[in-house]
């Protein structure tokens, strides 16, 4: 076994190691009877629970809703915010008017925004995919305006040297240099993203969605149905991490190839 197959096999147990130990810590309190089952069922249960509702269409479509508004709101957000920290970064007329709010917005807590934006957007589909927007958008602002404040002077003297135009500085030298930035700003806009559509869904109307299901089964003391999207909405999140950071790697790589 070659030393690059022991380093990623290392690095997967360690990802799995603490989520072990907790279903295992979850399993033996279940089975010593320390808490009561009808607070936390056996892992059984809700493994049980999962396949009885995955055979119901209804959890689906409460998945694929949620997904449907976590991605509009993310591309929306993370749009808007990359350009934000593009204009932020490269034009200093635009960082000098608009720099010292947004610094100011950043200390904002996310769901203070909440009441604005129902009664701006209403607190159906469109307030929804706002508040999800705006969770994307800081992140993706802050990493992509910090990338660009990042470029070593030299790459900017090498410009100067070769007197490309602005157009060119961006095109040639500021973007590339600034993609990791990005890539950064994106991966925690994805998991911001859908932190929001769970707490839009909670704390709006509720409409199909994972938090919906979230808030049936605490309505109706059903802690296994609770639990179920506990650990769906972390599986969710753990694959938008793995799949953000595959994409990153591969264009990055194709990059410098």
């Amino acid at each position: 076994m070659n030393s690059q197959i022991k380093t990623r096999l290392a690095r997967i147990w360690r990802a799995i190691a603490l989520p072990l130990v907790l279903l295992a810590a979850w399993e033996a309190a279940t089975r010593l009877n320390p808490v009561d089952p009808h607070l936390l069922p056996p892992l059984e249960d809700v493994v049980a629970r999962g396949w009885t509702e995955s055979r119901n269409g209804d959890f689906l479509t409460a998945l694929l809703a949620s997904l449907g508004r976590d991605l509009a709101g993310f591309a929306i957000g993370a749009l808007i915010g990359t350009a934000s920290g593009l204009a932020l970064g490269f034009l200093r007329p635009a960082q000098a008017i608009l720099g010292p709010t947004l610094r100011a917005h950043r200390q904002i807590a996310l769901f203070a925004w909440v009441p604005l934006i129902a009664v701006w957007f209403g607190a159906g589909e469109p307030g929804k995919i706002a508040f999800i927007a705006l969770a994307a958008f800081q992140p993706s602002l802050i990493n992509t305006w910090r990338g660009v404040q990042e470029i070593p002077d030299r790459f900017r003297e090498l410009a100067a040297v070769l007197t490309f135009s602005r157009l060119d500085f961006l095109r040639l030298v500021g973007i590339p240099a600034i993609l990791p930035a990005i890539f950064t700003g994106l991966k925690a806009a994805l998991i911001y993203a859908w932190q929001a559509t769970i707490g839009a869904e909670l704390f709006m109307t509720i409409a199909p969605g994972i938090g919906g299901v979230m808030m049936q089964g605490r309505q109706l003391f059903q802690m296994d149905l609770v639990l179920l999207t506990i650990l769906l909405l972390g599986l969710v999140g753990a694959g938008f991490n793995t799949l953000a950071g595959l994409s990153e790697t591969l264009l990055l790589r194709r990059r410098t190839s």
